[in-house]
């Protein structure tokens, strides 16, 4: 197992999700889109005690409303066959923005300066010590179960967490507190509407992260860009009748 197919999503054994084998999800398109230029547009809600959160499991797609407004959709990451993403209605128990993963990780030997990629429970001998992987703007709903950045791919490939694109995960961050309602099923009636052409970026191609950069603070720093757009979300309702969608922006960093 590569640092890219765990980066970010690898959440402790016990996680969970979906089949593989929807075609709403392979035949998706990327479009060219990595996580690093993919962008979404988010609104900031007028009460924050009214924000809802929706996952559809077979679109892959999040969906953040207050009421009839949209504050964020966003293509995302769930879990694969072996380890599905649990279905049910939640609500957000606990957040960390510097999280990392108690599980599936590195040990470094400080007097040699090797680094082995491998699990907390697994140690290589005396003289290591256990780095687990970033997974920033951890979004808790149940124990071992969270929303987080990490690399989003065409299909499932996460260990049960939800995976959210790199510069879409602070904003999620920021729109949901302890006790945001989630919802997370099969499929989502949003998946018609808001859902229905939604990019999503493939991370495939990407090489590697270096693992020194893994365990440092790299992966925590702060986004260069507005948390939020300017003016009113769209309305579900508006968007619903005339078949629009909010539309990706693409930004060159």
């Amino acid at each position: 197992m590569t640092a890219k197919t765990t980066f970010f999503a690898l959440a402790v054994v016990a996680l969970s999700s979906l089949h593989t084998g929807c075609s709403t999800i392979q035949s998706r398109k990327s479009k060219g889109l990595t996580t690093y230029d993919y962008h979404r547009p988010a609104y900031r809600p007028n009460n924050p005690d009214d924000v809802r959160v929706k996952v559809s499991l077979e679109n892959q797609a999040l969906y953040v409303l207050e009421e009839d407004r949209v504050l964020l959709v966003s293509a995302i990451g769930v879990g694969r066959a072996d380890k599905p993403t649990p279905v049910g209605n939640f609500r957000v128990t606990h957040k960390d923005a510097t999280r990392r993963n108690r599980t599936y990780g590195f040990w470094v030997n400080d007097s040699t300066g090797q680094i082995v990629s491998g699990t907390s429970s697994n140690s290589p001998g005396p003289g290591w010590r256990f780095r687990g992987y970033p997974m920033p703007y951890w979004v808790e709903w149940m124990p071992a179960y969270g929303l987080h950045e990490g690399f989003v791919h065409l299909t499932p490939r996460s260990h049960g967490c939800i995976r959210i694109p790199k510069n879409v995960a602070p904003k999620f961050f920021a729109l949901v507190k302890v006790g945001t309602p989630l919802s997370i099923q099969r499929t989502q009636p949003e998946d018609l509407t808001i859902g229905a052409r939604l990019a999503r970026p493939n991370d495939a191609p990407l090489p590697d992260p270096d693992p020194r950069w893994l365990m440092g603070d790299g992966p925590y720093a702060q986004p260069q860009f507005a948390l939020f757009e300017e003016g009113e979300a769209p309305l579900l309702s508006t968007i619903a009748n005339t078949g629009s969608t909010p539309v990706a922006v693409t930004v060159s960093n």
